[in-house]
């Protein structure tokens, strides 16, 4: 592989919500023809009229961002960043296959582990366009501070020579690629970090204070290492920017929906209440049943994503939830 890999000159970014659209102006930014694909039309025509997008309102798009509803128009590209919601993958899949072209670079965006199916979001895609080749991006990053273009760094796994080439198509002074070929253990610390961040949401809704929180975000974290271990993932990709990076912001902040969903739940809400037409449901509840289904199959114990999804299923009330973790079996850390 050469030491200055060529960047993909066209990228199509597939789905214009905050995200996609943000990951559009990075492209962008780092001197790439980008053309960003919306499923909605009133998203597309926004784009090319007025230069903005409702999912990023007070963001303007530049006049260079192309934008399509033809979903066979985007992907006539070098390679594509797939932007849409981890639950409509499969789906999208079906539809995208027809129009890519063996061996064109599909880096996946989105975080989080297929329900019900249990796959991670590389092998849904991987299953849907096997000859495509299939990369992940993931890490600590608000698609707000990407489009204003505030410092953000990330993660792109994949084969060595795609993710270079990848990383050199993304480059610039305010968002930095790093190349990982772990693809499993970037796809595991972008979906399972969100059922963590509901969890310490849950703590900061009830009250139960800043020791709780990080002892709470320590133990999530161990959680993730052993699953982790368990699929061939890096130890050293879980405690990189796709891992701990990400489950640091993630739960720590309110401008997290998995956390401050969290925050909801903590402070009595009740899951049926967690998604609104102006507040979509947040990722990891639908993750979470999905990891510990997961970690059962390999015989990980999981008991604070375990008990996520129960409070989340309507089967553990609140307060037993954080009874249930703190009166397990003493043990060694």
């Amino acid at each position: 592989m050469s030491d200055n890999p060529a960047p993909y000159s066209r990228i199509a970014v597939l789905g214009a919500g905050a995200w996609g659209t943000a990951l559009a102006l990075a492209a962008i930014n780092a001197g790439r023809d980008v053309t960003l694909w919306a499923r909605e039309a009133d998203v597309v025509d926004s784009i090319r009229t007025a230069r903005s997008n409702r999912f990023l309102p007070g963001v303007t798009l530049p006049p260079s961002l192309k934008v399509t509803g033809d979903l066979g128009q985007a992907a006539n590209a070098d390679a594509a960043l797939v932007a849409v919601p981890a639950q409509v993958l499969g789906k999208f899949a079906g539809l995208l296959a027809p129009h890519v072209k063996a061996g064109m670079p599909l880096a996946i965006c989105a975080k989080g582990i297929e329900q019900p199916g249990g796959r991670l979001l590389h092998e849904v895609l991987a299953a849907a366009i096997p000859g495509a080749e299939i990369a992940m991006l993931s890490g600590p990053s608000f698609a707000r501070d990407v489009a204003k273009g505030l410092p953000t760094a990330v993660t792109i796994a994949g084969k060595a020579d795609v993710a270079a080439r990848l990383q050199a198509s993304l480059s610039s002074l305010t968002f930095r690629p790093y190349a990982s070929d772990d693809v499993v253990g970037v796809a595991l610390g972008g979906a399972a970090k969100n059922v963590y961040a509901i969890a310490c949401g849950v703590v900061e809704g009830m009250g139960l204070g800043e020791n709780a929180r990080a002892a709470l975000l320590a133990r999530s974290f161990a959680e993730l290492a052993r699953l982790g271990e368990a699929q061939g993932a890096r130890r050293e990709t879980l405690m990189g920017l796709s891992g701990l990076g990400d489950l640091v912001l993630t739960a720590t902040s309110m401008s997290s929906r998995n956390f401050s969903a969290g925050v909801e739940l903590g402070r009595g809400g009740q899951p049926a209440s967690l998604s609104t037409p102006e507040h979509p449901l947040a990722e990891g509840v639908a993750t979470a049943p999905a990891l510990v289904a997961r970690a059962h199959v390999l015989g990980v114990e999981l008991p604070v994503a375990e008990a996520m999804a129960d409070l989340l299923a309507g089967k553990l009330p609140l307060g037993e939830a954080v009874t249930r973790l703190m009166s397990r079996k003493l043990k060694t850390e």
